[in-house]
């Protein structure tokens, strides 16, 4: 597909074209014009000449004549014929203030005998002197015709030179116009550049999240042109888009203000449900069924409660920009614990790893790693049958590691995989106990590997499901954190 041209380039090309075209109607009107008046002078003089050259030519039907064409005031190059009886009896040219007899080929022959006694001058090529003639035709004293011409090689040779000139004055204004045209849209549409510039800054800002700061206003205010209208509008479009940025921003700093300080708050209380739970568990006393049963579910569901609280705190921290550790992390021996651990909780699936020969190490925060990899797993046994195959496979590359997670199971739903990592996003919409969590398990995957400066991606089909997790082997710095304006947030 052809690139499209710029507005600079368009106006400059425009410029240029019309600037052509007036040149070209201006160069064939006034070579139009020169050529016209010119073959009218060649017309008056062989108006003046009345035929006086093809006269003379007639002595020669008098034997005792002087057979000698009158040249006298002829210009060199006049050309003279006799013609009776529609044949051309004879035929000469002025040369050097002499005649000289020409012999007419057929054509010219055809050319001479349809010309029109008394009628106006025409242009006709005469091969036997290879040359273009104004010729006239009158009629002479006897009702022959008396054919004269004059050469139009001065016309050409005019209108020619005047065709070179035009096309190196107009070739040069052409050129010094494109030039000058060129710096003029350029200079003109400064003001639109800076409208772009703007516009383009506002497509790299991350808007998604955080708080973001707008760029400068357009400094263009004259509202009375295109560009200062399109100034005006974006203008008035960054402050909405700062305005609405910026009360999305405090709604989110006062979600995750309540979200950090509901669960400090919640922490509390569960511990204590955990410790009574624990301690009447251990009575030695007898207890009834009803009631150790009661206590053992008591005690799950605070424990379930308590791991809940950890992860929105978890991804309180994360949202709120808190750096994490960045020291050198051995991912192969998270990838042998994690999957020893995975293999523990469930026999029934089938656990495989697939590990380089030497150890792969990233910078980052060890805890958290682990935590991605045994969240990874624990999705893939959570929500695939029993024996289903699961892969953990790491591949390092020149600056990044691929620790990709795969399984054989039934595979994700094509309407829940854009909303995968969202929090509180669930599989089973009942909350069954056999697939029952949070569905904070990914979202908080995808936060710690964007803590990372790293990337995650889901393909997923029947019998075919990948977690693609990239990792940079480097340290990234991490951007200077913003000031916190409210004290209750460093509690998280």
């Amino acid at each position: 597909m052809r690139r499209p041209l710029s507005l600079r380039l368009r106006l400059t090309a425009g410029l240029v074209v019309l600037l052509a075209a007036t040149c070209a109607v201006v160069g064939v009107a006034t070579v139009v014009s020169l050529d016209s008046f010119l073959v009218g002078r060649i017309d008056q003089q062989l108006t003046a000449t009345g035929g006086r050259f093809a006269a003379s030519l007639e002595h020669e039907k008098h034997p005792d004549a002087d057979n000698t064409p009158d040249t006298r005031g002829q210009p060199e190059g006049t050309f003279g014929a006799h013609l009776s009886a529609g044949h051309t009896t004879r035929a000469a040219v002025v040369r050097d203030e002499a005649d000289a007899t020409v012999r007419l080929t057929p054509a010219d022959q055809r050319a001479l005998t349809t010309l029109r006694p008394g009628s106006k001058g025409r242009s006709a090529l005469l091969s036997a002197l290879n040359a273009r003639y104004r010729l006239t035709a009158v009629r002479g004293d006897d009702g022959d015709v008396l054919v004269t011409g004059l050469p139009l090689r001065p016309v050409e040779d005019t209108v020619h030179r005047l065709e070179a000139v035009e096309a190196a004055v107009f070739g040069a204004a052409l050129v010094a116009t494109a030039a000058a045209g060129a710096a003029w849209v350029r200079l003109s549409l400064r003001p639109l550049e800076r409208v772009a510039a703007t516009a383009t800054g506002v497509t790299r800002l991350p808007l998604a999240t955080g708080e973001v700061a707008m760029p400068l206003p357009v400094p263009y205010s004259d509202g009375h042109t295109e560009v200062g209208r399109v100034a005006t509008a974006l203008n008035h479009m960054l402050g909405h888009v700062g305005d609405a940025l910026a009360r999305r921003h405090a709604g989110e700093e006062r979600l995750r203000r309540f979200a950090a300080d509901a669960s400090h708050e919640l922490r509390t209380p569960i511990a204590a449900v955990r410790a009574h739970t624990d301690l009447a568990l251990r009575h030695t006393g007898p207890l009834p069924r009803e009631v150790r049963h009661s206590l053992e579910r008591i005690a799950a569901t605070s424990r379930r409660m308590s791991g809940l609280v950890d992860d929105l705190l978890l991804l309180a921290r994360l949202d709120a920009g808190r750096p994490l550790a960045r020291e050198p992390v051995d991912l192969t021996c998270l990838a042998l614990d994690a999957v020893g651990d995975a293999r523990a909780l469930s026999r029934d699936h089938h656990w495989l790893l697939e590990l380089p020969e030497e150890p792969v190490t990233v910078p980052g925060d060890e805890h958290r790693l682990h935590q991605v990899l045994a969240n990874l797993l624990a999705n893939a046994r959570t929500h695939t049958p029993p024996g289903t195959r699961v892969t953990l496979s790491l591949t390092p590359y020149a600056d990044h590691i691929e620790l990709s997670v795969a399984d054989d199971g039934p595979g994700v739903p094509e309407a829940l995989q854009t909303e995968i990592f969202d929090r509180f996003t669930r599989a089973d919409p009942g909350r069954s106990r056999r697939t029952g969590g949070t569905g904070l398990g990914l979202a908080i995957v995808d936060a710690v590997v964007t803590a990372h400066h790293g990337t995650i991606a889901l393909t997923s089909s029947p019998g075919s499901t990948a977690f693609l997790l990239r990792l940079p082997l480097t340290p990234v710095p991490d951007p200077s954190p913003a000031p916190r304006r409210d004290a209750d947030s460093s509690s998280l």
